[in-house]
Formats: structure tokens, sequence, C-alpha cells
């Protein structure tokens, strides 16, 4: 990396010369010795010998068998919602064709493959240790039994015809308890295998509606382990015993006996059938089915299963106020728009997540002594954030991607643009919706045209003049709220404590977000105080590859520029080089989604008050701001 000239800097609050100060303290009580150049590198936080890593994977979930024996088309048969839409459309009450709808998604599934169902088996085919697991996850709170069971505990038991106890459960919760069932059925197991095994229960979650591991150990990324290629092969350890469990489960458990084989692999984005059926049911409808019931992980899986649900509702509920974003930006430029579902499938994306740790800065913190408070953390994590940034456009397409063709009949603003109008303002979001129909297939005569909405109508004009629409390199990133813009008054990475929670305030009076919800970022801080460690979490990766050619160089390049976030704040670059200003963060986050989406260009105002941004681009051959 080329080093770059000494920064501009922009004051935006505060007084001039308390920045800097402030800066060098927080780096010196972290152990940084600012006194010579040679000496920074070898104390920077982040470097050599200093990182630690571990991830989190989504996996996508199915369930392949006849619709006479698995979960999800039996449950919407038998559901209290599919009998009263029938009766309904036999009174004349509603229209026949929202049923028949409906039944062709139950019928046409050559496949038989059902993403993100559930599986049912003979309770009885459960060993002693994995009833005992259950029944501990079953309870209301797994540190108070005497609060007694689950309200919802129900919804997982069921009887056969021939009076069987059945049980039901998420894929992602089959996978814990096929390893409880293996440490259970095992005569003789040495104790150190058989607690280890404990150990990793809890690293096999039930929160979302993709099945999710973390990490089973911290690994460190030293020269000695291959760096990233270290964490890379704990994830892919992580994958092939995840996979062994499944298999075990199908075994086992007799979910194969009973016509069902449960599968999991890497995919990043919601499911199309699963988008289609999302079309035909309301939105409650669509959480009873396919919100995961937390039943691992989490003390209170009650109120995490509401938590997710509250997810779901408020970005159904984003969504819908994106659209009054765009009229408002000039891109709908009157009301006839297709709108969004009331319910939207987002949460069923799946990418991975790669954090890293210093230890420097973890031993600091854990030093009453040192001086390093939490608040210094913060003033430190939210400059990484900002200066970090501006180089998470070199992941997208390079070591991870979510590639989508979108049809000419997506390419109304209101479904393309997906959750930008709540990442991007206005001023980009126009210049990048303006590249993006040039890039497109959707000219007729060299003039873009945007689908006109009637389906059969916007089909005729596709075939008639052979659009296509677009093939876009990472789609997830669009399609999912991965971030969110900070508010003139309340900015997000200011590097003061307490800043997140004044946004979600202004936020959710935007009908934007929620208040409960913890703030979206592309490069999001991990706290000591809220984690055990201080560091970082890459959030913006979709699928890799490889695990070694792919994940290991990410983690590489995202420990790189974390440490060479450090660096610049030792030679200078503070808060006032990048002002916090919410056209300035969407400035330099336009680059990131204009990669995602394939724009080969982008622009930045040759005044911008961005002088980090500034210096990078005046360094970029053939780029100027412009």
């Amino acid at each position: 990396m080329p080093e770059l000239p000494s920064p501009r800097h922009r004051t935006t609050s505060g007084e001039p010369g308390q920045e800097p100060a402030r800066l060098r303290l927080a780096l010196t009580l972290a152990g940084v010795c600012l006194e010579r150049p040679e000496t920074i590198a070898t104390s920077l936080p982040f470097s050599v010998g200093d990182v630690t890593a571990g991830a989190e994977s989504e996996l996508q979930a199915v369930v392949a068998g006849d619709r006479r024996q698995v979960d999800l088309p039996l449950i919407i048969e038998q559901s209290n919602y599919f009998a009263n839409m029938m009766k309904r459309a036999a009174s004349g009450e509603t229209s026949r064709r929202a049923v028949a709808d409906l039944e062709r998604f139950l019928a046409d599934n050559s496949s038989n493959v059902w993403e993100n169902s559930w599986v049912r088996f003979p309770l009885k085919r459960l060993s002693t240790y994995a009833r005992q697991v259950l029944e501990q996850d079953l309870l209301a709170d797994k540190q108070n039994p005497a609060a007694g069971q689950r309200a919802d505990s129900a919804r997982f038991f069921f009887h056969a015809a021939d009076g069987t106890v059945m049980l039901r459960l998420p894929i992602s919760y089959l996978i814990k308890l096929a390893l409880a069932d293996l440490i259970g059925s095992q005569q003789i197991l040495p104790d150190l295998i058989r607690q280890t095994g404990i150990r990793l229960l809890g690293h096999y979650l039930n929160d979302n509606t993709s099945p999710e591991t973390f990490s089973f150990n911290v690994v460190s990324l030293t020269p000695r382990n291959g760096m990233g290629a270290a964490i890379a092969r704990e994830t892919a350890i992580r994958f092939l015993m995840t996979q062994l469990l499944i298999l075990y489960a199908n075994q086992a458990f007799g979910i194969t006996e009973h016509g069902q084989q449960a599968m999991a692999y890497f995919a990043p984005h919601p499911p199309v059938r699963q988008k289609e059926l999302n079309d035909h049911i309301p939105d409650s409808f669509y959480r009873e089915l396919f919100m995961s019931p937390c039943l691992s992980g989490w003390d209170k899986g009650e109120d995490k299963f509401r938590y997710m649900q509250l997810c779901h509702q408020v970005l159904s509920r984003s969504q819908l106020n994106a659209v009054a974003k765009l009229k408002d930006a000039g891109i709908i430029l009157n009301n006839l728009v297709v709108l969004p579902n009331v319910s939207n499938v987002s949460l069923a994306n799946n990418g991975t997540h790669i954090s890293i740790g210093s230890r420097r800065l973890t031993a600091a913190l854990q030093d009453s002594g040192s001086g390093f408070k939490a608040a210094h953390e913060k003033l430190l994590g939210d400059l990484t954030i900002k200066i970090s940034e501006h180089f998470l456009p070199l992941f997208v397409g390079s070591y991870t991607a979510a590639p989508f063709r979108l049809a000419y009949s997506d390419f109304h603003p209101e479904k393309a643009l997906g959750f930008l109008p709540h990442e991007l303002d206005y001023t980009h979001l126009r210049m990048l919706w303006r590249r993006w129909r040039k890039k497109a297939d959707i000219s007729i005569f060299g003039q873009s045209v945007t689908p006109f909405g009637p389906p059969a109508v916007d089909s005729f004009i596709s075939r008639a003049f052979g659009l296509k629409g677009d093939f876009v390199p990472d789609y997830r990133l669009v399609d999912y709220l991965v971030c969110l813009l900070s508010t003139d008054r309340s900015p997000a990475l200011n590097g003061q404590p307490g800043n997140t929670d004044l946004l979600r305030r202004d936020l959710a009076d935007m009908g934007v977000f929620d208040e409960q919800m913890s703030v979206y970022l592309l490069y999001k801080q991990r706290e000591y105080a809220k984690m055990g460690f201080s560091g970082f979490e890459g959030r913006h990766y979709s699928l890799f590859q490889t695990f070694q050619g792919d994940m290991g160089r990410a983690a590489d390049l995202q420990t790189l520029i974390t440490a060479l976030a450090y660096k610049y704040m030792a030679e200078g670059v503070d808060h006032r080089s990048i002002p916090d200003d919410p056209s300035l963060e969407s400035e330099r986050r336009q680059i990131f989604f204009a990669t995602a989406i394939g724009l080969p260009t982008f622009f930045v105002r040759k005044d911008t008050a961005n002088s980090f941004l500034h210096r990078i681009i005046t360094r970029t051959r053939g780029g100027a701001p412009q």
C-alpha cells in the first residue's frame, strides 16, 4: 500500500486542537509506541502476532421429499389460514385465484425440495441425553427451571396416525440435537471427547431462518498458522462436521425412513420458491412458517423468537417506507409503482461473518491500571470503521459474491434498489440508478425503459425487444439492509459513547428501524464489555468460492486493512479527516454498492470534505474527484 500524503483536516465540531491529542492519548494508552516510525508498526493493534479470529457461517437448509411427508407443505395444508382461504373462496368472499396460486405452489414442485422446511421424526429415536438437552431447551428460562416450559412447546410435538409421538424441528436445531444424540449414544467415550462435544453444542445456533454456526475455537492469525488460512481451515472443519451430523440425523432419527432427507449448504440468496410463497401468504403466516423458534443459544428463547419476529416486521415495513424515499429522491416520478410485498424475505439471505480481535487492545481493557477505557476503545473503533469502509469494495467480487440475474420485469426501482434508499443519500442514489439503467439491458432504441407494471405487458416488451435485464455480481448486498445511513443529528461513527442509541431513535421515528434492534453496519466493532474481546466483525461477505483461496485471503485483507487504519491514525488521520455527515457517509459507501452492482464508475465531489477519500482518489491513476 503506497504512503498517502499528509491529511487535509476539516473540523466539523469541537475544538480544533483537541481531536489529535485525544487520539494520540488513546493510542498511547492502548500500547502503541508513537516515538519512532519503526516502533509504530510493531506496536500497532492487529499487527503480526496480535490477531485472533473467529467466524460465523449461515447455511441454506432444505428438506427433500414428497409433499405428503414433508413438514412445510403439510403445515400449510393443515393450517387455519389455508382452511379459511378455501372456505372464503368457496363462498365467493375472496378470489379463487389466491387459493389456486397456493395450491399450485404445493403441487408444482417436481424437484421435491422444500427450502427451510422443518423435519419430522419419532421422539423415541432420541437417546436419553438428547432428550435431556431437548427438555432443557424447551424451558422458558434455562437459568430458572421452576418457570416451566415455553408457552409454545406444544408446537414441536404431534401424534402420528398410529399414535406415535413425533417431533417437528427446524434443521438448525436438528444439528445440535444430532450431536447431543451422538454423545449420549456412545457406550464408551473418553471424558475429554465427551466434554468437548458438550461444549460444541452451544456453537450450533437456532435464532434465524438459516442454520448458523460459529467457530468451535478462537484461532491465532500468525505466519506459523498460515494467517487467514487458519480461520478458513476451522470453518471448513466446522462445515464438514455439520454435514456429518445431518447425515447422522437422517439415519439415526429415522428421518429418511419417513420419506425426508435433510440437507444444508452454502447459498447467499433467499430461495426463489420461498419468495414465490411469500407472494401468496400474509406476513404473519410467513413468520409462523419460517421464523426460527430460537431453541438454542439463549436462556430465554421465546424472547429471542419475538425479537426475530420484530426484525421481520421492521424490515418489511422499512422496505415499504423506501418507496416514499424513492419518490422524494425523484426516481419514482408518478404514483404508478409496484408496491413491495408487506412481508420481506431478506432475513433468509445467508452470509459469512469474520471477526478479528486484538490481543493488545483486549489486554489494555482488562488491565485497570492501563488507563485505556471503553471510551478510548469507542473513539478508535469508530474511526477504524470509517477508514476501513473506504477499502471494502476490494472484497466484493474478488473474494466473495452473490451473483444474480435480474429480469427486465425486475427493473422497477422500488424492487431493484432494495434497501438502498436507507443506505445512500438522494444524490448518490439518483446517480447510481442512472448508471445502473445505462449498464442494464433495458434499452429500446438507445433509451432505457423501465417496466410498466402489468406482468403480461412487461413480458411482451422483454420478448419483443430482447431485453435481458442485468447480471449483478453481489445482489445480496443490495437486497438486504447491510448498513444504515446516519442522520444529521445522530452520527453512528463519531467516536462518542451512546451514539448508536441516538441513531436508533431517529431511525425509529422515520419508520426505518426499531430501537430494540442493533444498528446494522458493514464493519462492526466488537466491544470488550459485550463480547469479552476487542475487535471488529466483517459482515460484508456473501459466498466464498473456496475456503483457503478466498475466505483465508479475505481474512488476511481484513486484518491488513484494520492494521492499516491504526497506522493512519498514528500518522495523524483523525475524525476530522472523515467528517460525520450523512452525505459524506453515503459518498464513501456508494463505491461499495456500485461494486456490488457491477458499475464501472462512481463520482466524488472535487471539494469533498472527506479529505481521506480525496487523498486516495488523487493517488489513483486515471481517477480524479469530479
